[in-house]
């Protein structure tokens, strides 16, 4: 059954997988498609190790369901709307594909969740962050898996005001999870008595944030916040050290930062960043024996958005196998009803917005004589229970939650 599995897998990944309109009924095999980031600012983060992730929960689920085989698509889709719109519709419309997920930006994420409810097919976003997606922009048929924004400024915003960092100036991402990024980590510092003096806005992959970090040592804030991701992350915490932050007492607040882009960063710069993430890999003896198995296969430790996927993909098909179907509304309840338990998760809930509700973790970055390893890169500061992490349910303005 494996050597078939990886077959299917190895043709629907290089895009030779049949499509025929058998596929598309409901006795066809069951089709998960990866919208991913292969080759740009976030494939680190997500890219192959994410795609990896999937087909791990594929063979571990045993490569079949309702009698079929499990047959798992993927793309690289530039991070472009349109490029990631123009295929879900693909894959629904002719492939057959029952279920979408990653989906590395809030654009595309936005987008894919809009032609899912349109079509009833499945989105489960496990990479992007916009908190609209269980707000305004909510669908009966989309999940999101992972994390929000919300989260992040809940748990980052939240510490950083109260160890003293009251007043932000913000670099932001100009697009979607930038914006709504910044716009939740204002209420959250606001609420927390601290104050935002500006923002600045930059493209996507921004070359150089120079005068962007110059704006915000102007400002005189005791925080420049990052609501950005990725590279971009990355080069504007390496940039800032360059021009000084840190020294003249400002401080970098990253409000959306991966293992992969600490382990880029290296110790000496990001040492005592705080950052709010879902999953680490040394959390404890499940997230390590899980973890040791992706790295053998990828050389990395895994990313919260890469372990995400596993999650994602492993919650639909049990609830696939348990109603004896694929159809959506089905499927749909099924994982509402069923509480999330893994690796990462323990009794995680689908919420009828589509927020999954899990616990979230406050790390800080270690100084370099404090990590004992290569991948030894974060110490627990705290635990925010998921019910706090999120956004209540009737305070995010989804249409169809009454």
């Amino acid at each position: 059954m494996l050597k078939k599995l990886t077959l299917a897998v190895a043709l629907s990944l290089t895009g030779f997988a049949a499509t025929t309109s058998h596929a598309q009924s409901s006795g066809g095999a069951v089709k998960i498609g990866v919208l991913a980031d292969m080759s740009s600012i976030y494939s680190s983060i997500g890219g192959k190790g994410l795609v990896d992730a999937a087909k791990m929960a594929v063979e571990d689920f045993g490569g079949s369901v309702l009698g079929k085989p499990i047959e798992l698509l993927s793309v690289d889709t530039q991070n472009k709307v349109d490029v990631a719109s123009s295929r879900a519709r693909q894959w629904f419309d002719v492939d057959g594909v029952d279920m979408v997920t990653d989906m590395p930006t809030s654009a595309i994420a936005l987008a894919v969740s809009k032609l899912g409810e349109e079509k009833k097919k499945i989105v489960m976003v496990t990479s992007a962050a916009t908190s609209d997606l269980t707000g305004k922009a909510c669908s009966p048929y989309t999940a999101h898996w992972t994390y929000d924004t919300y989260a992040m400024s809940v748990g980052t915003a939240a510490a950083v005001v109260k160890s003293g960092g009251d007043t932000w100036y913000f670099l932001s991402a100009d697009y979607a999870f930038g914006q709504a990024l910044e716009r939740d980590a204002t209420q959250v510092i606001e609420a927390n008595g601290g104050k935002v003096l500006g923002s600045a806005k930059h493209p996507l992959s921004a070359p150089d944030f120079s005068s962007f970090i110059l704006q915000a040592q102007s400002s005189k804030a005791k925080v420049i916040g990052l609501a950005n991701g990725g590279q971009d992350t990355s080069n504007a915490i390496k940039q800032a050290a360059e021009f000084g932050v840190g020294k003249s007492g400002q401080k970098v607040a990253a409000l959306l930062a991966f293992l992969s882009d600490i382990k880029s960063i290296g110790l000496p710069l990001a040492q005592g960043l705080y950052l709010t993430e879902a999953f680490y890999w040394d959390l404890n003896d499940k997230t390590r024996e899980w973890s040791q198995r992706f790295y053998k296969r990828n050389g990395v430790m895994p990313t919260m958005t890469q372990a995400g996927t596993y999650g994602a993909v492993t919650h639909y098909l049990q609830a696939v196998k348990a109603v004896g179907s694929k159809d959506s509304d089905k499927v749909m309840a099924q994982m509402r009803e069923t509480p999330i338990n893994d690796f990462m998760t323990t009794n995680g809930t689908l919420r009828k917005d589509g927020r999954v509700v899990r616990d979230m973790y406050l790390f800080q970055v270690k100084t370099p004589a404090e990590s004992k390893g290569e991948w030894d890169l974060y110490k627990t500061i705290a635990t925010t229970p998921g019910n706090i992490a999120f956004r209540p349910m009737d305070k995010g303005g989804c249409p169809f939650i009454k």
